[in-house]
């Protein structure tokens, strides 16, 4: 069953629920790693709009949250953030023409999916934690004191889970952006701004490979890939029969080859935002066609002044959009069943959170297999 496209204020609302994630890692690499505005949104524009027109339900786009965190710290430039942009694509490229990663989907537990979108519902909440409490650099022109900032952010937070189904998501984005329009009216500038490719090395290459691609791949693989294809069959049934892990890393794969050309923002899906766009009204790909015209617009019409439209937009705002995904985000792990389901996701995901997922990944498997063992019944 192929689910129609619905074009109406409820997938609008639910569009820009998960500009949470989207706008502070944005925002960082244009300002802080030197990104031309308009090369770090274009591949996120085209992946949204081949995604509502692909999968045909909200399935999200996002920066790769790892890389990305990684590039920023270190304050990586663009070329090394473009190399590791193409490997990803590559790699992820390859993953789905193969079968590989759909064959490791089918083995992979319950638990262990669970124990990823937990650690991803966490990380939401942390991240959002951190915008209000210690803002990032690209934001401290406009940021407000975290007196203010964090009971400000809670009450956004609270309209936000309690008005969910009333189009709150767009309200509180349209508020942001007159708030950011007003603020930076001064700095606006109109037209795109400039690409520049990258000038590719083996040393480039190298230092993406180890510094931002490892650290990334098994992030990318559970939750962009195995978990948002799970979190689409859990919401939407037969209709999610399209959006098959393999086919989730061909497109993000592809968006990331391109980022690699152009010196954009790495890209991929993800299951937060997934769950961010259908509890703030998105049922269809119309969501996502509504974004990816959105950012095309902007990257496009606002590319040279958009480093002084995003630094401005309220921090409280994207904070209560991103916490109120990772809340609802860990509504997904109430099929678990048993001690040692529940055992083995919250260490998936705690360990996902405070160290590495790679790290709480080996951990679960490790146990499910213990257990595994465990239960088969002894020979006589």
């Amino acid at each position: 069953m192929v689910p129609s496209i619905r074009l109406d204020r409820h997938e609008l609302a639910g569009a820009v629920a998960d500009v949470g994630v989207l706008v502070p890692i944005a925002a960082a690499l244009i300002v802080s790693n030197g990104l031309s505005a308009t090369a770090v949104l274009l591949p996120a524009a085209l992946l949204y709009i081949a995604a509502g027109l692909i999968y045909r339900l909200p399935v999200p786009v996002q920066p790769l949250k790892a890389f990305g965190a990684i590039a920023i710290a270190q304050g990586l430039g663009a070329d090394e953030i473009a190399a590791g942009a193409l490997l990803m694509g590559v790699i992820f490229l390859g993953l789905g023409a193969t079968g590989l990663i759909d064959l490791a989907a089918r083995v992979f537990p319950r638990a262990l999916i669970r124990g990823v979108q937990l650690s991803v519902g966490l990380l939401f909440l942390k991240i959002a934690w951190g915008l209000v409490e210690d803002p990032p650099k690209s934001f401290t022109a406009h940021a407000l004191d975290p007196t203010i900032a964090i009971p400000l952010g809670l009450a956004f937070l609270f309209v936000a889970l309690v008005f969910r189904r009333h189009l709150i998501a767009l309200v509180l984005v349209a508020t942001g952006l007159v708030i950011a329009i007003t603020e930076s009216a001064g700095g606006l500038s109109f037209g795109p701004s400039a690409l520049d490719l990258p000038a590719f090395s083996w040393a480039t290459f190298g230092t993406a490979l180890t510094v931002l691609v490892l650290p990334q791949l098994p992030l990318s693989f559970a939750n962009s890939c195995v978990a948002t294809a799970d979190a689409a069959r859990t919401y939407f049934g037969e209709q999610a029969s399209r959006v098959r892990a393999g086919r989730l890393a061909t497109t993000l794969g592809a968006a990331n080859v391109l980022s690699g050309v152009i010196s954009g923002m790495p890209v991929c899906h993800g299951a937060g935002g997934l769950t961010a766009h259908r509890s703030f009204g998105a049922r269809t790909g119309g969501a996502p066609l509504f974004l990816g015209v959105v950012l095309l617009a902007l990257a496009l019409g606002l590319g040279a002044g958009l480093a002084t439209l995003l630094a401005a937009f309220p921090l409280t705002i994207l904070a209560a959009l991103l916490a109120a995904a990772g809340v609802m985000h860990l509504g997904l792990l109430r099929d678990l069943r048993g001690a040692r389901e529940w055992g083995i996701a919250l260490i998936v995901g705690v360990l996902g959170l405070l160290t590495n997922l790679a790290i709480g990944l080996a951990a679960g498997l490790l146990l499910w297999w213990a257990s595994t063992l465990l239960r088969r019944p002894q020979p006589a």
